[in-house]
């Protein structure tokens, strides 16, 4: 016989699970429709496992498929490409990284930890890095850093290292490998050419100047990596962390990974990959494989879409106000699911959230299709 308090909890979780997954997704109230679908999910697959029964519309496969029993589901969040100049030269920058922070500060539950996705600086200052330090130690959860371009090449990472530490590195979080690259080293263009260190950080935060070469990983880390994930069970869902995308974009603007496929081949052999990036400041989706990517959206300013290259699961955000400093600008939230898959939401702050699920990649774009955007792309 079925327990009461189970049939009645069941029955709120299905005659409710529509509602609440359109407040998740579709609504400004998203993370409390979130933690009533969790909750009452999280009910009902209790029952179900209890009394050896699963009820024809109960499909939460995703969030508690175990691929890994041991991966149990979790959420994190991401704030990343701040581009702080010091306040006396740019102070809205500045306000648009502690508007990020006090978004991430309201939410709760709290997430597991926060990534921060690099270039928290615009020319590697130390002051720049440093107030990027003093605001990001708001943040109640715990963060992550990863570093970028405009992090790195005044000093070639003396001061990042010196406040955040390793530029490359791996964690284990809830049946999760986590790794974080530092994927937008270059070739040594500076010193033939006996530039100064102001004049190399200069030509590479110019994103189009031929001067520089592409990004990488390169030959030391790919051998690092090689090294972390060898004794890590194939089962096992891997999350990537890396501020250039790990694939061919375009090559004009280094929206693009010169050792790409190379990184690619090591990741294939596990069964789940995600990859999280930064530096595109859009909304990007793609896939490759077994590979999903999300690219994250920036505090400071988007990027238009590149003329090319553009992947072909991506949902392009709409064309943002050129008279709104914030447009197509925010901060973002990863859930995931027990099956090592992510569902990715973008928390545009002047727009509805867009919501890009693990289902949406595995499927090639067949289901579970984000909401297309309402006015022209750029």
């Amino acid at each position: 016989m079925i327990p009461l308090k189970w049939e009645k909890r069941l029955q709120e979780y299905l005659k409710n699970r529509e509602t609440w997954m359109k407040e998740l997704y579709q609504t400004g109230n998203v993370w409390e429709g979130r933690r009533k679908f969790l909750k009452m999910a999280s009910m009902a697959a209790g029952f179900a496992a209890t009394q050896s029964f699963v009820p024809h519309s109960f499909q939460l496969v995703d969030v508690v498929n175990a691929a890994t029993p041991e991966t149990k589901p979790f959420t994190f969040a991401y704030i990343s490409d701040s581009h702080l100049y010091e306040k006396t030269l740019n102070e809205r920058f500045v306000r648009q990284l502690e508007r990020a922070v006090v978004d991430i500060n309201a939410l709760d539950p709290q997430p597991d930890f926060v990534l921060y996705g690099g270039d928290l600086a615009q020319l590697a200052q130390p002051g720049e890095l440093k107030l990027g330090a003093q605001i990001l130690k708001q943040v109640k959860a715990p963060i992550r850093m990863m570093v970028g371009e405009h992090d790195w090449f005044l000093d070639l990472g003396d001061l990042w290292k010196e406040l955040f530490g390793k530029p490359y590195y791996s964690f284990d979080h809830k049946g999760v490998h986590f790794i974080t690259l530092m994927s937008v080293n270059e070739k040594d263009f500076w010193t033939a050419k006996g530039l100064s260190p102001m004049q190399r950080m200069q030509i590479v935060s110019g994103l189009d100047d031929g001067r520089q070469s592409p990004f990488e990983v390169g030959e030391e880390e790919r051998e690092w990596l090689a090294r972390d994930l060898a004794n890590i069970p194939k089962t096992t869902p891997i999350v990537v962390f890396s501020h250039s995308p790990l694939y061919k974009l375009y090559k004009a603007w280094n929206f693009w990974t010169d050792d790409a496929e190379q990184v690619q081949a090591l990741l294939k052999p596990f069964q789940t990959v995600t990859v999280i990036h930064g530096h595109t400041h859009q909304v990007l989706s793609n896939r490759i494989d077994n590979i999903h990517f999300h690219g994250m959206l920036s505090t400071a300013w988007p990027w238009p879409y590149a003329p090319q290259g553009l992947p072909k699961l991506t949902m392009q955000m709409n064309r943002p106000d050129p008279f709104n400093q914030t447009e197509g600008l925010g901060d973002g939230i990863i859930d995931v699911l027990g099956n090592g898959r992510v569902n990715k939401r973008y928390d545009l702050w002047n727009r509805n959230p867009l919501f890009v699920s693990a289902q949406y990649l595995d499927s090639d774009g067949a289901s579970d299709v984000p909401a297309k955007t309402t006015l022209s792309s750029y």
